[in-house]
């Protein structure tokens, strides 16, 4: 793709069957259909935006590993970033080199898109998968009006936290972390990213996330039983915050708030059902971080399902279940630990914080020989 949309079908031009349908074009859904594609499998994706990475959801950063694996391309890319700075109370302040980029997350979405699209995958935007009446038949509802039906020997279900395709084989994320970030102007440029830890954000952090002369501030958190609070609450406190720290200038503007998935999923394959980033719970439990899961992920997704459709064996699938969680399991169950410690003892904030931030040596000091960082640490 050289900077161009997507190649987009309209939605009464939906096929009969594929061999493939990917449900959600986000980077697990893009390149998952990518990597099916290229493995010579009829992929169908289907997404019920009618732009492809809007509104945008997300923090905007991407590790420098990532550009390894997806398609070249630098017209997503605002700025780089050297490292990530952790800010305690007290203005106790930890850096360790993340090198990386900031991100326009629309136009990278619409890059991987496109990769898919140039491979052979068919994209149709404003249409959503509403019913599963058999296992291979799905019912796509369109914006535009109507319904179609279309035929897929595998289905891969990348369509988010609160995923349809989930819901049809019980899997359903009940443990997310709400979060809300508005757009602001810098008072100076900044080449790191910053990460605020504060006992009144409950459970999460704020953020700050350099994008040129602008910025991405949010925050996200969880709800602690017997405090009454809410994101967009501790969201106008941060920005006062780093105002009266002259770290911003100005109103805020571009709103917007979305849910985080802070477990991983049980069951990511269900039959010839698999799910991936959001939808299976990939972003990492501290951070929330997600798109190098998904990216990574997806991949996986799209060529064991192509296997297993030339194969006829959706046995085959099982083989995407053993291999994410081979290299992202053990970052993620560590996560999913130190959270539980954090939402339990949050109200002894000193005492614990260091032990639950990716930044710290306390967040990996376990017993064992598996102690150690894992791909999945990353902020992303």
């Amino acid at each position: 793709m050289n900077g161009r949309s997507p190649a987009v079908s309209p939605p009464e031009t939906v096929p009969r069957a594929c061999d493939i349908l990917v449900v959600g074009a986000g980077p697990a859904g893009s390149t998952a259909a990518l990597a099916a594609a290229r493995e010579g499998a009829r992929v169908v994706m289907v997404d019920r935006r009618r732009v492809i990475g809007a509104p945008v959801q997300c923090a905007e950063y991407i590790p420098a590993a990532l550009l390894r694996d997806i398609p070249p391309h630098r017209s997503f890319r605002v700025q780089s970033v050297r490292a990530m700075r952790t800010i305690l109370p007290g203005n106790d302040v930890t850096e360790i080199a993340a090198p990386g980029y900031t991100i326009r997350r629309d136009l990278f979405d619409q890059v991987l898109a496109g990769a898919a699209a140039d491979a052979g995958a068919r994209l149709i935007l404003s249409t959503a998968a509403a019913e599963r009446p058999d296992p291979e038949t799905v019912v796509l509802k369109h914006k535009t009006g109507g319904r179609s039906k279309i035929n897929a020997r595998v289905i891969i279900g990348a369509d988010g936290p609160c995923s349809v395709v989930g819901r049809w084989v019980g899997i359903v994320h009940r443990h997310r972390m709400a979060g809300v970030q508005a757009r602001v102007r810098l008072s100076q440029p900044m080449e790191v990213t910053e990460v605020y830890l504060e006992p009144w954000i409950h459970a999460g952090y704020g953020w700050l996330f350099p994008k040129g002369r602008e910025a991405n501030a949010g925050v996200g958190c969880k709800p602690v039983p017997g405090v009454r609070s809410s994101p967009r609450h501790a969201l106008e406190r941060f920005l006062g915050r780093l105002r009266d720290e002259g770290k911003i200038s100005g109103p805020a503007s571009g709103y917007h708030a979305g849910w985080i998935p802070v477990e991983p999923a049980r069951q990511t394959v269900c039959g010839n059902i698999l799910l991936v980033g959001d939808a299976a719970g990939h972003a990492h439990p501290i951070t929330g971080a997600g798109v190098f899961s998904a990216v990574t992920c997806g991949k996986m997704a799209g060529q064991w399902a192509a296997r297993a459709v030339r194969e006829k064996d959706v046995r085959r699938l099982q083989h995407y279940e053993d291999e994410w969680r081979n290299l992202f399991g053990e970052t993620l169950e560590r996560a999913c630990r130190r959270r539980r410690f954090m939402e339990a003892n949050w109200v002894h904030f000193d005492e614990i914080i260091k032990h639950c931030w990716i930044a710290y040596r306390e967040y990996y000091a376990e017993s064992g020989p598996n102690a150690g960082r894992g791909p999945a640490d990353q902020l992303e």
